[in-house]
């Protein structure tokens, strides 16, 4: 009878988690354990793997990537866990195994799952998912006040958490468009520094202009309305600069929209870099969308509200685990794309944090009567975050912001068509460019 000798690479770098509440040890103890409501419990950032014996279960939030690679061996398999597909892929070359690789043989941990994988030999059977983060639908009221309050009373209080452990003198930055997600970011990091007694001088309004775009305009005059035009730091950049190239290597996918974002995100991020080479921490709006469902519905012939209002995180999560359409290569939604924002600010060390990102905001927001407050109607549904953050923002900061329509980051920081220019939105030339790294 053969022997099987298993083994577990962990490429997870350890200075990525950022848990709040408990040692990586025992979070890992609780992912170890099976136990969805131990491991809802852990606090923060994180990407984990632990190991008992044959069995190996690996668990993420929904703000960090975790991959994992099977690979076979005459003495048993190994099982590759890291952040990145091309660090997978120099481990198995270091260790002449690179002929069995393909990155679609890559797999993402969905966000919000504890993921169990035994490592048994071949042929090693599917992992097990079990769910750890299940927020219940419209358990709030019709309030469009109060659910404002609870909203971002609940931002206050993950934002509130997050500058607590931050070192003391270091600078805050603000990845701004002066939409309704990155304003009512800036507005109540604001709020916060003063109510801990902060000095709010260590915050700054970052906004990308690559030439004639809105975004610039927009900022300035949110930031007036509020009296903080202070804060505004414009960067600019060459839109020649944009290397789509570039973007994909880093952010390791090929889907157009999330292309487009993740070169405006490298772009900022190198400006700042540059301009700033000891800054460390940003902060983001990204998530918000996600929560209240504030995507263009007619520009995904897949979607109908109904779809959108009856699927549980559908923007966050995708379809879901076990459906037809869920990739296991990526996952979906946010799970997948939130690389866009990761993966660009940890390529020029920054440490980025998205506070719409953590289960308590997501956890409010899926709470909200969705089907109740917009009966089916598309208008009032893109209305509604708006309304919802509005009045969530002056109900907790006392503050009156300003809204703008809804656009998208790389629409906002140069013109639709000079992007075009740069930028052509053809998926399937992305995912050749893609592929070829590997070939």
């Amino acid at each position: 009878m053969d022997h099987y000798i298993e083994q577990l690479v962990d490429l997870i770098p350890l200075s990525a988690n950022r848990i709040l509440n408990m040692s990586a040890d025992e979070a890992r103890e609780r992912v170890l354990s099976g136990n969805a409501e131990a491991v809802r419990q852990i606090d923060g950032s994180f990407a984990l793997v632990a190991r008992r014996g044959k069995t190996v279960k690996m668990a993420r939030s929904l703000d960090r990537p975790l991959r994992y690679f099977l690979a076979k061996r005459q003495e048993g398999p190994a099982l590759i866990v890291a952040e990145r597909i091309d660090s997978i892929f120099q481990w198995l070359q270091e260790h002449g195994l690179a002929d069995q690789f393909h990155p679609g043989y890559t797999r993402m941990v969905p966000a919000h799952y504890v993921v169990e994988i035994h490592l048994i030999g071949c042929p090693d059977p599917d992992p097990t998912y079990t769910r750890f983060f299940d927020p219940r639908p419209n358990t709030m009221p019709r309030d469009l006040t109060e659910i404002g309050r609870r909203y971002i009373g609940t931002l206050a209080d993950e934002i509130a958490k997050w500058v607590r452990q931050l070192p003391e003198p270091e600078p805050i930055g603000v990845c701004f468009s002066g939409g309704i997600d990155s304003g009512a970011v800036f507005l109540t990091t604001y709020h916060v520094l003063k109510k801990l007694g902060i000095n709010p001088a260590r915050l700054k309004a970052f906004t990308l202009n690559l030439g004639e775009g809105p975004d610039i305009k927009q900022a300035r005059e949110f930031l007036a309305a509020v009296g903080l035009g202070l804060f505004l730091e414009e960067i600019e950049a060459d839109l020649d600069s944009l290397d789509v190239g570039e973007t994909i290597r880093v952010v390791e996918d090929y889907k157009a929209l999330d292309i487009e974002a993740a070169s405006m995100g490298l772009t900022l991020c190198r400006a700042i870099r540059q301009r700033y080479p000891d800054w460390r921490y940003l902060i983001d709006g990204d998530g918000g969308d996600e929560n209240l469902k504030d995507y263009p519905i007619e520009e995904n012939p897949e979607l109908t509200i109904r779809s959108v209002v009856h699927n549980q995180m559908l923007y966050q999560e995708g379809w879901g685990v076990g459906r037809i359409k869920h990739s296991l290569t990526y996952s979906g939604g946010l799970s997948r794309s939130y690389a866009r924002t990761y993966a660009p600010a940890r390529h020029f060390g920054f440490e980025g944090f998205s506070p719409f990102t953590r289960p308590g905001v997501v956890e409010v927001a899926e709470g909200i009567p969705f089907i109740e407050l917009t009966d089916y109607n598309v208008d009032r549904l893109y209305a509604l975050k708006g309304e919802v953050v509005g009045r969530g923002i002056e109900a907790i900061t006392g503050i009156k912001m300003p809204t703008f329509p809804k656009r998208r980051f790389q629409h906002g920081a140069v013109r639709v068509e000079s992007l075009r220019q740069h930028l052509p939105s053809r998926e399937a030339d992305y995912r050749k460019q893609f592929l070829s790294l590997y070939q």
